[in-house]
């Protein structure tokens, strides 16, 4: 139950991932099941290598055959004559089967390479299933016992998971949706994600800059941890130019770029513009490692003015509403086949765009850092923000009207040089 405390999400107060077993029907020693795995968290997706399914069976269950899904080990069946289940290991371990696959062993939903969208991005895309016969188990509602101790990694640790339930079972509509079937028997098992679990140090860092002070707040010095501070390669280095040095390895060691953040991502917030009756802010996100691309990411902030969004230029956007009365938090995510993916570090490893913003003159203020985002989530992680005194501040001379008055004289200087030249 601990695990389950420390995930709550405030940005994502029902966000899950939830586990759902169909029994469709009996067997002669047990049951077909179809195994159907939601994601209903808005913002975090699972990326590749994909998600990681694992159980503990209840009595001396095998599993005869998996449509869909394949398990990783099929354990010891030396017992077994003739027909030999696809896993009789105790506690069986399931991953997606990659994309082309033969159609014979595809079923609906599956064969993503475990790849899973975030609700909110593409709730058609959050869906993975497979189907499963099970064999020397209960063959009656009152004799099946529940799989026990689910474990899910997605695709490395953070998710823990509850125990599984029995509910209604679930309906289902023909094509012409004129006849209504139902499973034989159905439970839940359901997954949260915790930070804390996940990883001891954040994986993205931000940094700030504004168009009234020239100063840049960076990243905090080792915000990622610096344990790989003597194996990152410099933007420089020769070593860039190997053969085969973007292949990612098998056990997911980073190849990091030497910064003084030593962070894989870094969000940089920039206050670009201040006119009279809006103001326009610019997001640059940078990829520090060598051996990863970013697929389908996702970037939520939490500022104050997001509840007055008039356009976002080369990103989708999406206001996440928590809680009905507050609205103050968005996801930026890439449009497809243009920029949802994030290159590996160097020249193409970046995405950026620019947010226009509404002004609200009972709120809107340049002063004490409230330009800037109170919370900043990369892939579903919280990004460490530098620390309030270190932010660009306004000029002790400056007031809102100095800063668009000089605002205004940079756009008129800038027009005349374009018209002298």
């Amino acid at each position: 139950m601990g695990g389950f405390l420390a995930a709550y999400d405030p940005l994502d107060p029902n966000g899950n991932i939830t586990i759902k077993w169909d029994v469709m029907a009996w067997t002669a020693d047990g049951y077909v099941a179809t195994v159907t795995v939601n994601n209903f968290q808005m913002y975090r997706h699972i990326m590749t290598p994909g998600w990681t399914l694992g159980w503990t069976w209840a009595k001396k269950e095998v599993i005869w055959s998996v449509v869909g899904a394949q398990t990783t080990e099929q354990g010891d069946c030396s017992k077994f004559k003739g027909n030999i289940p696809h896993c009789c290991k105790r506690d069986p371990t399931v991953v997606d089967l990659l994309p082309g696959v033969p159609y014979n062993q595809q079923f609906t939903n599956c064969c993503k390479g475990g790849v899973l969208a975030s609700w909110g991005q593409d709730p058609q895309s959050s869906v993975s299933a497979f189907q499963i016969s099970v064999g020397l188990a209960g063959t009656t509602n009152k004799t099946v016992k529940l799989p026990k101790n689910f474990t899910l990694l997605g695709p490395g640790p953070g998710y823990t998971c509850g125990r599984a339930k029995i509910v209604p079972p679930t309906n289902f509509l023909s094509p012409d949706r004129r006849r209504k079937t139902q499973a034989l028997m159905t439970w839940n098992v359901t997954c949260t994600y915790s930070q804390f679990l996940a990883r001891k140090h954040p994986s993205c860092c931000v940094s700030f800059s504004s168009f009234y002070n020239e100063t840049i707040t960076p990243c905090p010095s080792c915000a990622c941890g610096c344990e790989n501070k003597n194996k990152c390669i410099k933007s420089d280095s020769k070593l860039l130019s190997v053969v085969g040095i973007n292949t990612p390895r098998k056990d997911h060691a980073p190849l990091m770029q030497c910064t003084h953040h030593m962070c894989p991502v870094r969000v940089h917030w920039h206050v670009k513009t201040n006119y009279k009756d809006y103001w326009r802010a610019k997001v640059a996100i940078t990829n520090f490692n060598y051996r990863l691309n970013y697929t389908q990411w996702t970037l939520v902030v939490q500022h104050p003015n997001l509840n007055n969004v008039t356009e976002v230029f080369s990103f989708d956007y999406k206001p996440l509403v928590a809680f009905g009365s507050i609205n103050d938090t968005g996801m930026f995510y890439g449009m497809k086949f243009f920029n949802d993916m994030l290159m590996e570090a160097g020249p193409f490893g970046n995405v950026q765009s620019e947010i226009l913003l509404q002004k609200d003159k009972n709120t809107f203020t340049l002063k004490q850092g409230w330009a800037f985002p109170r919370k900043v989530y990369f892939n579903g992680d919280e990004c460490m923000l530098p620390p309030p005194e270190a932010y660009p501040f306004l000029p002790n001379s400056a007031d809102q009207n100095l800063v668009r008055v000089s605002t205004w004289l940079c756009s008129i200087i800038f027009l005349l040089l374009v018209w002298i030249q």
